[in-house]
């Protein structure tokens, strides 16, 4: 099946979201009805899920007519496999972002029990990786980034607002100064793994979420254990809610496996900006929630509208920055006399390039960009192409449709 990269981008960070709502719906129910202790229950819900992690990875390395199962949902991936060494320190940093993103989210769970809320919390994360983004491009955002990054954050805090005029100051610092910190380090970390090329082949999603949760429950467990003792003890305790964990690690497996994908089609801001969505599918699943749960879906009709302005305006914010990335192949041929591997090193450098290949007939090198916008990043990879020495000419071509195999 083929399928055009920008629309297999979408879906993959939509389906995310849906998965992402049903997980955090759960996640809701097991903090407010058995276990309350945020702490206990991140060490709890790690380590079960580790074991139906482990157990998944496996089944989905199982081959069928050539392929594994696991291929279906990501081409790249052959079966479970051991940690090469290069891939260790991203993991490591992965790691500790994830596990300390995962506490502070179970905190801020614990303190506002409206799924909604939670994830309309995460959603400030895009303004971060968007400051970290052009300080590591070494470029300014473009205003159509900012439009789109302030929209759907001011959507998000919309869509968590309380008609009570309760402002939680400890839930705030846990948000601002942990939980969007960590989530930004986890993402970079993991985007970084996604794009890494594996014996020639681009690394697959399952392996790196395998290790990921293999290290942030290592790390997970020595927070807890040192940070809260009894955590740590009543965390074995409430084991016994095993199967309730093991349907929400279960879920969230495939919620970040398809996040992991989106990552490595594109930019981490571009991708957790589509993630927000999760606040649209996060509402009806609260409605049933609520019937079950002391959960507060709606104070009043205000409060309806007011957290409904928030999803739209989320909705337009990932709809501005799907409008603005531009793709496209530059054709480049070589002087004579110099050696096209010193050429290609020097494209490669250049920021926005995304992958450079040695051809043979009309052309000698062919480049790829990736872009946000055309005007300003046009003219910052032309003057950097026309300063590398050894290039005769070029030729920019956008990318209008372009499709991939799943």
């Amino acid at each position: 099946m083929r399928i055009r990269k920008k629309y297999l981008f979408y879906v993959l960070g939509i389906l995310s979201s849906a998965i992402g709502a049903i997980v955090t719906i759960i996640d809701t129910y097991i903090s407010v009805i058995y276990v309350k202790d945020p702490w206990a229950l991140c060490l709890a819900i790690f380590l079960a899920g580790i074991i139906i992690t482990f157990i998944l990875c496996l089944i989905l390395s199982i081959p069928i007519k050539g392929k594994s199962i696991g291929a279906r949902i990501d081409p790249s991936f052959r079966k479970l496999r051991l940690l090469r060494k290069k891939e260790l320190k991203y993991h490591l940093a992965a790691g500790i972002g994830n596990a300390t993103a995962t506490i502070a989210y179970f905190m801020i769970i614990s303190l506002y029990k409206d799924p909604s809320a939670v994830l309309s919390f995460f959603q400030i994360v895009i303004l971060y990786l968007l400051l970290i983004e052009s300080i590591a491009e070494k470029n300014a955002p473009t205003l159509a980034e900012v439009q789109s990054s302030i929209v759907v954050t001011f959507g998000a805090i919309l869509s968590s607002f309380s008609l009570k005029g309760e402002i939680n100051f400890f839930g705030l610092l846990v948000v601002f100064l942990i939980l969007n910190p960590s989530w930004v380090v986890f993402s970079i970390y993991q985007r970084k793994l996604k794009i890494m090329k594996i014996d020639s082949c681009y690394n697959d999603s399952i392996n790196i979420r395998f290790w990921n949760l293999f290290f942030t429950t290592i790390f997970t467990t020595i927070f807890v254990y040192f940070i809260r003792r009894d955590a740590f003890y009543l965390a074995f305790d409430v084991l016994k809610y095993w199967y309730f964990f093991f349907i929400s690690m279960g879920v969230t497996f495939f919620s970040y496996i398809l996040y992991i994908r989106a990552l490595g089609l594109g930019k981490a801001s571009v991708t957790q900006a589509v993630k927000s969505l999760t606040i649209i599918f996060s509402i009806p699943l609260t409605f049933i929630l609520a019937k079950i749960t002391p959960v507060i879906v709606f104070e009043s009709i205000t409060h309806a509208i007011i957290k409904m302005i928030g999803i739209i305006l989320v909705v337009l914010g990932v709809i501005s920055f799907a409008l603005t990335e531009v793709k496209a192949y530059i054709f480049i041929k070589a002087k004579t006399g110099y050696a096209a591997s010193q050429i290609i090193d020097k494209i490669w450098k250049i920021k926005g390039i995304t992958s450079v290949a040695a051809v043979a007939g009309r052309y000698d090198i062919i480049a790829k960009a990736r872009i946000r916008t055309l005007g300003k990043g046009y003219e910052r990879i032309i003057r950097a192409l026309e300063k590398v020495k050894g290039i005769e000419s070029f030729e920019w071509q956008s990318i209008l449709k372009e499709w991939e195999e799943i």
